[in-house]
């Protein structure tokens, strides 16, 4: 990763917040949700509570691991844990299985056993890295999510789903396998870059869109103060994303409803736009990749007649206000787009599905999407 500038106000980040803890209510085990400044240095004891003390393996990558994962580890030993730190490149090709049989080969000179726990300190990458390792390792082993991006916070390290990436697409290869609970230290906001933190508000702004009209306004009327990073506004936009993911995931923890299908709104496209700049070797992050699908997205709501012009207008202006992207470089690449696309997990017989929204706090699955549309909007996003 590139240095990049650090925002100023985060990096002063006091660490008197209230802890605040969402329950997850999957079966058969629920689990909480933990959000609390300086949180790593609790991570010791609140495991020795769901496991005894033993072998554990900390995974981080080469950025995130001298800024955090020392802390990580720290308190696992001082709770009684041998605890050991693999560390892996950062970026989104250490989703592989390459990857994970380093992580296999690790584990095994580590010597953990089916009761030692995995803990991912990072973003979405070591998160469903490790997250998929422990789902296949002596068919599971228990597993700790401590996200430290902005991203991972609102949106991937909740909801138990892992994968790894595969050359045909994003997450092609995974598994659904929830934490014993997920750690959110929101100090460790303070290393992320401008950009890195600007990414992550793009899933906060699709939880907003698809299940909460009052939390889209909440982000309009606070744009500023998320901007100039208001601890306030920080950690309340964190809460109301994790409880609204925590929400979907209760409902249809696997996908078999499709209720949970309606967190993929922007993703279709999005994961298209992200592995075609990945292929230009011009990667763009997740969250800057989804903000431009959720523009196609709301294109074809409109398109469909699911969603007034005027919301639309609003969607687009709120990702435009943030500073995300409403544009990709990518007018070259149509029929690649397409091809991913319909290559997507949400497409059924070579047919591209969507997440529409009805409203701003309202979505659904979409299986009969006009080919015009898709067409349409890919004018309205491709430069």
């Amino acid at each position: 990763m590139a240095p990049e500038e650090t925002p100023s106000k985060i990096a002063a980040m006091k660490n008197d917040a209230a802890e605040r803890i969402i329950q997850v209510q999957v079966q058969p085990r629920p689990y909480a949700v933990i959000i609390q400044p300086d949180g790593l240095a609790t991570l010791g004891h609140r495991l020795a509570e769901q496991v005894s003390p033993t072998r554990s393996l900390v995974v981080t990558d080469d950025f995130v691991g001298p800024l955090h994962a020392e802390k990580a580890v720290a308190s696992l030993r001082d709770a009684g844990f041998d605890a050991t730190l693999q560390t892996v490149p950062a970026g989104e090709a250490t989703k592989s299985l390459e990857s994970a049989a380093r992580l296999y080969d690790a584990l095994a000179e580590a010597r953990l056993d089916r009761h030692s726990p995995m803990v991912a300190v990072g973003g979405g990458v070591v998160g469903d890295l490790t997250g998929f390792v422990a789902a296949t390792w002596l068919r599971g082993i228990p597993f700790v999510q401590c996200p430290t991006t902005l991203e991972a916070d609102v949106d991937a390290s909740v909801g138990g789903k892992t994968g790894l990436n595969h050359p045909s697409g994003k997450n092609r290869v995974g598994a659904f396998y929830q934490p014993l609970f997920v750690l959110i230290d929101t100090a460790t906001l303070s290393s992320l870059s401008v950009r890195d933190f600007k990414a992550g508000l793009a899933e906060s702004i699709k939880h907003a869109v698809i299940a909460d009209a009052g939390f889209f306004e909440w982000h309009e009327r606070h744009a500023d103060q998320i901007m100039s990073l208001d601890l306030d506004a920080l950690g309340e936009m964190v809460e109301r994303n994790v409880a609204i993911k925590a929400n979907v995931v209760a409902r249809d923890e696997r996908e078999v409803s499709g209720h949970r299908a309606l967190l993929n709104f922007g993703h279709t496209a999005g994961h298209a736009i992200e592995t075609a700049m990945a292929r230009r070797h011009e990667p763009w992050r997740h969250g800057e990749a989804i903000a431009v699908g959720i523009v196609a997205a709301a294109e074809i709501s409109v398109l469909a007649g699911k969603l007034d012009r005027g919301s639309a207008d609003r969607i687009i202006a709120l990702i435009d206000r943030v500073g995300l992207p409403t544009h990709a470089p990518l007018a070259s690449s149509r029929d690649e787009l397409l091809n991913l696309m319909q290559a997507d997990k949400k497409a059924a017989a070579g047919r591209i599905r969507f997440v529409l929204a009805d409203d701003i706090g309202h979505a659904q699955l979409y299986d009969h999407i006009d080919p015009d549309w898709i067409d349409m909007a890919l004018d309205r996003i491709l430069r």
